[in-house]
C-alpha cells in the first residue's frame, strides 16, 4: 500500500507539474457531461432541438475543450417512440454505443420491457451500466456491479448508479420487476461508498431518482462530490450544492447537455468548486456525427412504413396538457364511456402544428397501454378524475383510463382510491388517438 501510494503521489506531481492548462495552486480539472431521460428521441424535436447524433456531436465538441471529460447518463434510454417500442429497446443501445457515453445507470423505463431485457441492454451495451440497489436475494446485483471506476485524466473517478426507492409501484406487472426489489437508495450509496473510496479520487453519484433522494445524498453522504440525477424531465434551473457537494440535472429528451466543470485539490483530497453549464442541444448549430446519424437512419426506415402515414392535422403546436385531454376524449369515445382520464405522465410528447402523422401518437404514447373501462357511481369515482370531470355523486358514470393505471390504483401520480374494477379492455390507447384525429381530421381549433 505505501508503494501503490508513493506511485499515486508521484504521478499527480507529475500531471501538475507537466499538464499545461491546469488551474492555478494546483488544482486538477475534471469535467462531467451528462444527459438523461433520451427517452429513444433519435431525431431532433418539431424545433430542431436533441436527437442522439446531435446530442453525441455536442458531446464531441465539449471534448475537444476540456482536459478531463466523462460522459455520463442517467437512465431512461429507452421508451418513448416507434423503434423502441417495436423492438423492445436493443436499438436504443445499439446507437448508444457510438455516442461516446462513459457510463449509464438504470431508470425506471428500462423495465418497461421486462426485467430480461436489462440483461440484453447490458450484453449489447459497450460501456458499463451500473446500479447499487437493484438486487433480489442474497444481495445479487440486476446489473452486476453497482459501480464503475474510470481513470480520467489525472483522476480516479468512482460512479455509483442507483435507481428511484419506489420502482415497484411504477409497473402493472411482478414479471416486468421479476425477483428484483429496490433498496433505499441512501442506504447502497453509504454501504458502496466503503468501496470505492480508497480506490478512487472523486465519488459520483449517477441517479435515476427523486429530488428528495438526490438532497439526502448531499446531506448525509458527505465522501459524495456530485449527483447527477434524472427522471425529473423538467432539469434543474441552476446547480444545486450543499455544504460543498453539489448535483445537476438536464432537461429530458436530449434537448441539452449538461457539462460541470469540478476542481480538485490533490492536497485537500476534495473537490472545491464547481461551475455548471447547459448546452442547448441545436440541430442547426451542432454538426451530427455521421455513425450515429446513419444508425439512426438505418432504424428509422425500418418503421417508416408503419408509423410515417398521414392521420390529420394540427392548426397549432399543442403542449402536453392540450394533449392529455384530446387522448381522454379519444379513449371514451373509442370504448364508449362517459370519462377518459389519464395520469399526467401518460402523455409523453407533443403534437406538432401543421401535418400529423401516425409517428407523433406513438410518440405521445409510447407504451402499449390498452384502455380498460369500470361503472362507478359519482360518489365512487376518485377525486383525481372528478377535479377535471365534474360528477353528480349519485348517477351512474363509466369511467376509461389506461390498464397500467388500473394495476396501480394508490401509486404515486395514479388514482387514490385502491379496489375499483374495470372489467372491460378495449384498444391500445394509441390506436384510439390515431382513430381519433382521422375522424376528425384537423385537431386543436
Amino acid at each position: 500500500m505505501a508503494l501503490e501510494s508513493s506511485v499515486r503521489l508521484f504521478a499527480l506531481a507529475a500531471i501538475l507539474c507537466c499538464a499545461p492548462g491546469l488551474a492555478q495552486n494546483g488544482l486538477l480539472p475534471l469535467t462531467v457531461l451528462h444527459t438523461n431521460d433520451l427517452h429513444a428521441h433519435l431525431q431532433p424535436d418539431d424545433k430542431g432541438m436533441g436527437g442522439f447524433a446531435y446530442v453525441a456531436g455536442a458531446a464531441r465538441d465539449q471534448r475537444e475543450h476540456c482536459q478531463a471529460c466523462i460522459f455520463l447518463n442517467a437512465g431512461d434510454l429507452v421508451q418513448g417512440t416507434p423503434v423502441s417500442t417495436i423492438y423492445r429497446g436493443v436499438p436504443v443501445y445499439e446507437i448508444a454505443n457510438h455516442m461516446g457515453i462513459d457510463v449509464s445507470t438504470l431508470g425506471n423505463h428500462e423495465f418497461d420491457y421486462g426485467w430480461q431485457r436489462i440483461l440484453t441492454f447490458i450484453k449489447v451495451a459497450k460501456f458499463p451500466i451500473v446500479s447499487a440497489n437493484v438486487e433480489k436475494e442474497g444481495g445479487v446485483l440486476l446489473t452486476g456491479k453497482g459501480y464503475a471506476i474510470k481513470q480520467v485524466g489525472g483522476l480516479r473517478v468512482a460512479v455509483i448508479g442507483v435507481l428511484l426507492g419506489d420502482l415497484e409501484g411504477n409497473f402493472s406487472t411482478a414479471e416486468q420487476t421479476g425477483p428484483w426489489h429496490v433498496t433505499a437508495v441512501v442506504d447502497a450509496v453509504r454501504r458502496t461508498v466503503p468501496l470505492v473510496k480508497d480506490k478512487a479520487d472523486v465519488i459520483i453519484v449517477l441517479g435515476h431518482i427523486h429530488d428528495d433522494e438526490t438532497d439526502k445524498i448531499l446531506r448525509e453522504i458527505p465522501e459524495v462530490a456530485l449527483v447527477v440525477s434524472g427522471h425529473d424531465h423538467k432539469g434543474y434551473k441552476e446547480l444545486k450544492h450543499y455544504d460543498g457537494r453539489f448535483a445537476v440535472e438536464a432537461k429530458s429528451y436530449g434537448v441539452e447537455l449538461g457539462r460541470v466543470d469540478l476542481k480538485y485539490d490533490p492536497q485537500a483530497h476534495k473537490v472545491i468548486s464547481a461551475e455548471w453549464t447547459r448546452i442547448p442541444v441545436d440541430s442547426k448549430k451542432i454538426a451530427p456525427v455521421k455513425d450515429v446519424a446513419d444508425l439512426v437512419g438505418q432504424w428509422e426506415a425500418k418503421v417508416s412504413k408503419v408509423v410515417d402515414v398521414p392521420i390529420g392535422e394540427a392548426r397549432h403546436r399543442m403542449e402536453k396538457p392540450e394533449v392529455r385531454i384530446m387522448v381522454e376524449q379519444a379513449m371514451a369515445a373509442a370504448v364508449g364511456a362517459d370519462i377518459g382520464w389519464v395520469n399526467t405522465g401518460n402523455v409523453r410528447d407533443i403534437l406538432p402544428e401543421g401535418k400529423l402523422l401516425a409517428r407523433n401518437a406513438w410518440n405521445v404514447l409510447p407504451f402499449d397501454n390498452k384502455i380498460v373501462v369500470g361503472k362507478f357511481k359519482g360518489s365512487e369515482i376518485p377525486a383525481a378524475i372528478t377535479k377535471d370531470h365534474p360528477v353528480d355523486p349519485n348517477r351512474e358514470y363509466s369511467v376509461a383510463i389506461p390498464d397500467f393505471s388500473a394495476a396501480n390504483q394508490g401509486s404515486k401520480d395514479q388514482l387514490s382510491s385502491k379496489g375499483l374494477k374495470f372489467p372491460k379492455t378495449g384498444p391500445l390507447q394509441r390506436d384510439a388517438l390515431i382513430d381519433w384525429i382521422k375522424k376528425h381530421k384537423i385537431v386543436g381549433e
